[in-house]
């Protein structure tokens, strides 16, 4: 009976101090994730902007989808890291507008940025930018940040957008060449016409026509264009490519992708010049658009900002100089490769050529709204920023 009594009490004394341990491996671990959230707001939490490069294929375009994982976009990895590297509270991560997050442009399915800037605030943990790219796969980079002003907007100080669309030389060779696509070369003559055609986009014009569902009475359908042009051609696994370049305060949906298939058609024979004056005018238009592949977004432009505030002594110049090699590495790592490969592999350029021949550039605004309700035509979301 004694033995029993002896036993008894040692299993309850076993019992307690198990019960001791638990209660002393709980406390610890509250006590350290305290200390950890104690550690993190010892951080100043401070409005940045980070200068992202991106590939975009693969991607849903730019902007989040909070609560949709069918889609995925640039911004749901990118909020990820944010969270994992500890530089913002989980709860900003679903709910975006609690770090004030804004970005330059939205970009469409598919298309890449090399240089995408967007606004927030977070806590300047040690090593930021290096902590924020070991959650970010290796096609996503965040390549600089810089401290602004408190009440800083990426979008809204954003005063203009440069784009860049890469496509193969032979979008340009008139209809009537009848060689392989892969051995055309761009003449001088051709690319002074393709340059003057561009140039006529310069300045402020009515381009109703070349996006979705504005009218030619939507004041916001009137952009101004500062530049655009296309650069030499250059040779890339035997076929031979060029960079078309466009600067604009901002851009409409498919403005930039019509403004390019436009030029392509007059060029190739298929449209008269005089359309594109005719398409700053009222009447209605079919503007072919080029394929979504090419476009990347360059370069955002902050002017105004820079010369208000880069020189206050408190906040740099919001002008990447110092990331323009990095910049560059990046396109030609994964920027360049993707455009040129996917081309070659399934021919999105030459497939559009092949539809100019169904565009009517004289139909009447009635011909051409048959036109789309019967082809299904596309006016989803955009690639440019509005």
């Amino acid at each position: 009976m004694a033995a029993d009594q002896e036993q008894l009490k040692r299993v309850n004394e076993d019992l307690e101090e198990l019960g001791e341990n638990c209660h002393e491996a709980k406390r610890l671990k509250v006590s350290k994730e305290e200390k950890t959230e104690e550690q993190i707001k010892k951080y100043p939490k401070r409005k940045v902007v980070l200068l992202i490069s991106y590939s975009g294929k693969g991607y849903h375009g730019m902007q989040r989808n909070v609560g949709s994982s069918e889609f995925k976009t640039i911004e749901d990895d990118l909020v990820y890291s944010l969270v994992k590297s500890g530089c913002i509270p989980e709860n900003h991560g679903v709910d975006m507008k609690k770090m004030s997050f804004q970005r330059c442009a939205r970009t469409d399915k598919g298309v890449s940025a090399a240089g995408q800037v967007v606004s927030l605030k977070v806590w300047l943990i040690d090593n930021i930018v290096e902590r924020i790219n070991e959650h970010l796969p290796s096609h996503i980079r965040v390549l600089g940040l810089k401290r602004v002003t408190g009440g800083f907007n990426s979008k809204n100080k954003c005063d203009a957008r440069t784009y860049m669309y890469v496509l193969p030389s032979f979008a340009f060779a008139h209809k009537d060449w009848d060689g392989p696509l892969e051995e055309y070369r761009l003449s001088v003559d051709t690319l002074k016409q393709v340059n003057r055609l561009f140039s006529c986009y310069k300045g402020t014009h009515n381009f109703h026509n070349f996006t979705s569902q504005k009218g030619p009475k939507d004041p916001s359908a009137n952009r101004y264009i500062m530049e655009m042009y296309c650069e030499e051609p250059f040779i890339r696994e035997g076929m031979e490519f060029a960079v078309v370049k466009i600067k604009g305060q901002s851009f409409m949906l498919h403005q930039i992708r019509k403004m390019i298939g436009l030029v392509i058609a007059i060029v190739k024979g298929y449209a008269a010049e005089s359309i594109m004056e005719r398409s700053w005018g009222e009447v209605k238009v079919d503007i072919p658009k080029a394929p979504g592949l090419g476009l990347v977004l360059e370069t955002v432009h902050f002017e105004k900002y820079n010369q208000r505030f880069g020189n206050d002594g408190l906040h740099e110049a919001l002008d990447w100089a110092e990331e323009r090699d990095k910049i560059a590495a990046f396109k030609e790592e994964y920027i360049y490769p993707t455009i040129i490969e996917t081309e070659k592999n399934e021919k999105s350029m030459a497939n559009w050529l092949s539809t100019l021949t169904v565009h009517d550039f004289d139909a009447t605004s009635s011909e051409i709204q048959t036109n789309e309700q019967k082809n299904g035509k596309d006016d989803g979301s955009g690639e440019d920023s509005d």
